[in-house]
């Protein structure tokens, strides 16, 4: 079932308080009505409180709509009872994650080239997070920039999904979906738009558009 879900991602909504101008619930309702079908919580400068009933919030908008994902925290994730969790390379491990999640949930890891994308796959990922794809100040720990050739190898090396993130605007998602990323990231595009809705329909056609033209 969860593989499912992760089957019909395009574009894929990462929430920052920090970038947010309308704040994060109306980022991710105009998303998801916009047809956005996977949304990742990632919130960085609240205290637990708060980020459970946030996180519970975001639940009840992409209920029935979007796969719902709680960046990180393992805690909040399970206080929701989120559709799963996106982790680090250097956050809780991934085993200790499947066995407190269980095996029905979604797992995503951030990997950074062919060899961890492997790694990821074998541990059993339900898809991974390649980053940093192009330069990006969004996430100051991202590491240098893996470009769209390690997309092609990850393509090559793997059959989960592969989530493209880092740095990726309207002027470059066509050449990453082409190289092979199943659905793309695009932090700072979206959500200093002033247009979450509009920004959003428009990667999502892009993304479609690039893919159909990949398959012919």
């Amino acid at each position: 079932m969860k593989n499912d879900n992760l089957s019909n991602i395009d574009f894929y909504l990462l929430t920052d308080s920090g970038l947010s101008m309308g704040g994060i619930l109306d980022d991710v309702k105009q998303a998801v009505d916009a047809g956005c079908r996977i949304v990742q919580y990632r919130e960085k400068n609240k205290c637990t409180r708060d980020m459970v009933s946030e996180a519970a919030a975001v639940k009840e908008i992409c209920a029935g709509k979007a796969v719902f994902l709680v960046n990180d925290r393992i805690d909040v994730a399970l206080a929701v009872d989120a559709d799963g969790v996106h982790i680090g390379q250097d956050d809780m491990p991934f085993e200790t994650t499947r066995k407190l999640l269980g095996d029905s949930k979604i797992i995503g890891l951030t990997v950074h080239d062919d060899t961890e994308a492997a790694e990821a796959e074998a541990i059993g990922a339900d898809y991974i997070g390649l980053s940093p794809i192009y330069a990006t100040s969004t996430k100051e720990d991202a590491g240098a920039a893996c470009g769209i050739s390690m997309i092609e190898r990850t393509k090559n090396t793997v059959n989960i999904p592969i989530v493209a993130i880092g740095g990726i605007n309207k002027e470059n998602v066509r050449e990453v979906i082409k190289a092979g990323a199943d659905s793309a990231v695009a932090i700072s595009a979206v959500l200093t738009s002033g247009d979450v809705y509009g920004e959003t329909r428009d990667f999502i056609n892009m993304i479609l558009n690039a893919r159909s033209s990949s398959q012919v």
